[in-house]
């Protein structure tokens, strides 16, 4: 029996939108409180009026910024996303190729990105190309890993079913192993862009061109604290907006991944 709609869609608009939000307000409020109550030093901790009067100060300067950050995060995200994909597809099948090449994968991801970033900048100069790089070090292994997780997970009792069906290699894996696949595939995905930003503010940091990672830098080389938490306020709001999107492709994508999980 399912419920009134009437009824069910304000819950979810209240579990979907206002908690959220409501706990956005909180951590706002508490960091205020504590700026205020300990009357710190806005060079220290800056209060959110304070953070939002460097926004006001350079709204245009920032928001440029935000969109080169943007889209280093993006390209290299999409890089990431469609080359793993195609590796764990690769690795998946052919199990001797995951043998001879995950223990190098798993030894390279292991190394810090930090100690990468200003080699890129040796190798390849100055501009966005180390810091989509950077970016597409940071998320293939996540992606390769969930993907692989996925694909090689799917129950034997669907296999034996789809081979009784007489189905293709092909109608077989799109069907039943990819569609099995998805919910962890997307899981790798939401890791990975998350790791995107970071891996594109870890570029910008070892060269301060360009992005809010610059920005970053810059303003701590001025002294201008709220600036520099004005940039780290625009990267969470990116980094939530980003995942989110990535939440809803999901939905769209596999809709019956959350009704089994519920």
């Amino acid at each position: 029996m399912t419920g009134d709609p009437s009824t069910t869609t304000p819950a979810r608009l209240w579990s979907n939108v206002g908690l959220p939000v409501l706990g956005a307000l909180l951590a706002i409020g508490a960091w205020w409180l504590i700026a205020e109550m300990f009357d710190i030093n806005p060079f220290f901790l800056p209060a959110p009026p304070d953070v939002v009067d460097a926004f006001v100060r350079l709204p245009g300067y920032l928001l440029g910024e935000t969109w080169v950050t943007l889209l280093e995060t993006v390209i290299g995200f999409g890089v990431a996303a469609g080359g793993g994909l195609l590796i764990a597809l690769l690795l998946a099948a052919f199990r001797t190729v995951e043998r001879m090449t995950m223990p190098l994968m798993a030894a390279i991801n292991a190394i810090p990105k930090v100690a990468l970033a200003p080699l890129l900048l040796v190798w390849m100069g100055f501009g966005p190309g180390p810091k989509i790089v950077m970016v597409i070090l940071v998320c293939f292994f996540p992606i390769v890993v969930s993907a692989m997780a996925g694909l090689t997970s799917t129950p034997s009792d669907l296999r034996e079913l789809v081979h009784s069906l007489s189905a293709s290699w092909w109608q077989t894996f799109v069907k039943v192993r990819l569609s099995w696949a998805l919910p962890q595939i997307f899981v790798g995905l939401k890791v990975a862009i998350s790791l995107a930003i970071i891996g594109a503010i870890i570029g910008e940091v070892v060269n301060p061109d360009k992005g809010l990672g610059a920005v970053i830098v810059n303003s701590g080389a001025s002294a201008d604290t709220p600036l520099a938490f004005a940039a780290l306020t625009l990267l969470a709001l990116m980094g939530a907006a980003l995942f989110y999107l990535m939440v809803t492709i999901e939905r769209l994508v596999a809709p019956w991944a959350r009704e089994i999980s519920s």
